[in-house]
């Protein structure tokens, strides 16, 4: 298998790293993520005039490799912007089962003029009212909701399965929030409010459930990302910080704490590649991302804790990036499932495999 980045994917890497380079550092993130936003518009802007916020929505704005190397990059910088949940990942769904008309959105999309959000979690029912249609009910949490110009929205069918649909902002009730790790969300409720099935108001869960997969690959490719910089961090701090007049790496036992981060990583970033590439294969096995998702948010976890142990004291402090970096760790493991979901749904699996036995020599 060919892990290696073609020459335009090294390009929209290197682009998208100098951006976010010139962008961010930790001052302008905490001045950014204090503002009622919590993101930049221009930064957002800028995402789009290289075509980041279009990505994946249809066979020549890229696939999930192309999102796998720009999420990585929006993980290493910390960049507060929700590329994921304002635009790739509802997008998808749009691109997928929208009507042509419907789909003329991801234009506005990809030129960074509208913002959506994908509200899933919680209960929701759609009604039929004459030609058209209604849903009631509430979503909580709704990652990016609290600025989304249009919400894509799951919601129960009269006859049994899971509709998507359509919804304007302006017509429901928010209630935004502030999430520990500094980003943005919203409890969303519905009371009768009008909404336009996106395609025909049919069973998607096969088309969420692919939404589910796709999205879930790009989050973990931020994990792995954020991974990177805290193990960067670290090991840069191990080798200027002294104590008894040596370095901290001259310390046996901390540079070995410090190896054991760089296995967790790299097992994070080969189960990443693994899930991009399979959904690159047209393979968006719900498996396979648990798979991945179980094995990020663990290494995360550790090498997030990790960097905080080995930094001491000024790895809590909100001037300096590692407690950032461990925040959004943290936050990324429970997005979309915590580990103990992803567990049971590998537990799940296991009556299906075979039973290796050893023949007798």
């Amino acid at each position: 298998m060919d892990f290696q980045l073609t020459d335009e994917q090294v390009l929209l890497r290197d682009t998208t790293r100098n951006l976010l380079s010139r962008s961010y550092d930790q001052e302008s993130r905490n001045k950014i993520a204090d503002t009622e936003l919590g993101f930049s518009r221009d930064v957002w802007n800028q995402l789009a005039e290289i075509g980041i916020l279009g990505l994946g929505f249809d066979e020549e704005a890229g696939g999930q490799i192309e999102v796998m190397v720009v999420m990585t990059e929006i993980g290493r910088h910390l960049a507060p912007e929700p590329v994921v949940q304002a635009a790739l990942g509802p997008g998808s769904l749009i691109a997928e089962s929208g009507s042509d008309d419907q789909r003329s959105i991801l234009d506005e999309v990809a030129a960074g003029q509208k913002l959506l959000a994908f509200a899933h979690d919680g209960v929701t029912t759609a009604a039929r009212q004459g030609d058209s249609w209604a849903l009631t009910g509430r979503k909580n949490p709704v990652l990016a909701g609290d600025s989304a110009d249009t919400l894509v929205v799951s919601a129960t069918l009269p006859d049994g399965g899971t509709g998507l649909f359509l919804v304007d902002a302006k017509a429901v009730t928010r209630h935004p929030y502030r999430t520990f790790d500094g980003r943005r969300g919203a409890q969303i409720d519905f009371d009768a409010t009008p909404a336009q099935p996106l395609g025909a108001a049919v069973d998607a869960s096969a088309q969420i459930s692919g939404a589910l997969v796709r999205m879930q690959s790009a989050l973990d490719a931020e994990a792995v990302g954020a991974m990177e910089e805290a193990m960067r961090l670290t090991t840069e701090y191990l080798k200027t910080r002294k104590q008894f007049g040596v370095t901290l790496n001259k310390f046996q036992t901390l540079t070995q704490r410090a190896a054991d981060m760089y296995v967790s990583l790299e097992m994070a970033r080969s189960m990443c590649n693994y899930a991009a590439m399979s959904i690159a294969d047209s393979n968006l096995d719900p498996v396979i991302a648990s798979r991945a998702k179980l094995q990020i948010g663990r290494s995360g976890r550790h090498v997030g804790q990790e960097a905080i142990q080995l930094h001491g004291g000024i790895g809590m402090t909100a001037e300096y990036p590692v407690g950032h970096y461990t925040a959004r760790l943290t936050a990324l493991e429970q997005t979309l499932g915590s580990p103990a979901e992803h567990l049971r749904v590998l537990v799940d699996q296991v009556g299906g495999y075979g039973i290796v036995t050893l023949a007798d020599t």
